[in-house]
């Protein structure tokens, strides 16, 4: 069994990324493994607020998505040619021990935790999907270990949906003291991304913020 959890620097996935999955993909074809690959929901691209469940197409609108879309795409077909078995399991923005880089990284809960304002990009008032990392870890585990799963994409479930304002409220009783919230609007981070390739990154994605980000994991 492998499990293919690898990512690229953010700012470089159309050219790192696919040939990272396509190392994995061979070593799971060449030793008849089952594959097992951590994917997020990139590749369905804005659905206008509707929750997004697996059988959504991807239709992606932006260059990370389409690159998330066309790897999705690229182990689709290796299992369909009977090349590799595979289990796909999606979960939307990380949060937890360890992860800095995400939306809740730094920039929000090691702020918070430092007394500091929180950084957010769009608007946090609206209900956003995050996905808690021993979760992600417990529901691959169980795509690697239940015959049903295998073939198929799967939602990771996870922590029940509220808005960011509702969950870093959340942080500041757990903290024990407020946390304020700054919004950056999108002109300024795509302002910003004229001369910062991180920031740039950002702004492809800031739908994500801009519409209610639903992941349905009934399934």
């Amino acid at each position: 069994m492998v499990y293919r959890c690898l990512n690229a620097p953010y700012t470089d996935w159309p050219e790192r990324f696919p040939p990272l999955q396509r190392g994995v993909l061979h070593a799971a074809e060449s030793n008849d493994a089952l594959l097992v690959s951590l994917e997020n929901v990139y590749g369905y691209g804005p659905t206008g607020g509707r929750p997004m469940t697996e059988d959504l197409p991807l239709a992606a609108t932006t260059a990370k998505g389409r690159t998330r879309a066309a790897m999705t795409e690229e182990l689709l077909a290796a299992s369909d040619a009977g090349r590799v078995r595979i289990a796909i399991g999606r979960a939307s923005d990380f949060f937890g021990a360890g992860v800095t880089e995400s939306t809740l990284g730094e920039r929000a809960f090691a702020n918070a935790l430092r007394g500091r304002r929180a950084d957010f990009l769009g608007d946090p008032s609206l209900p956003h999907t995050y996905s808690y990392v021993p979760d992600i870890a417990a529901g691959l585990a169980t795509l690697g270990t239940d015959e049903c799963a295998v073939g198929a994409v799967w939602h990771l479930p996870g922590p029940e949906t509220v808005t960011t304002g509702q969950l870093l409220e959340i942080l500041a009783r757990e903290v024990g003291h407020p946390v304020e919230v700054r919004s950056v609007p999108r002109l300024v981070v795509r302002a910003l991304g004229l001369v910062n390739p991180m920031m740039r990154a950002l702004a492809e994605m800031s739908y994500e913020f801009d519409e209610p980000f639903v992941l349905d994991t009934g399934a």
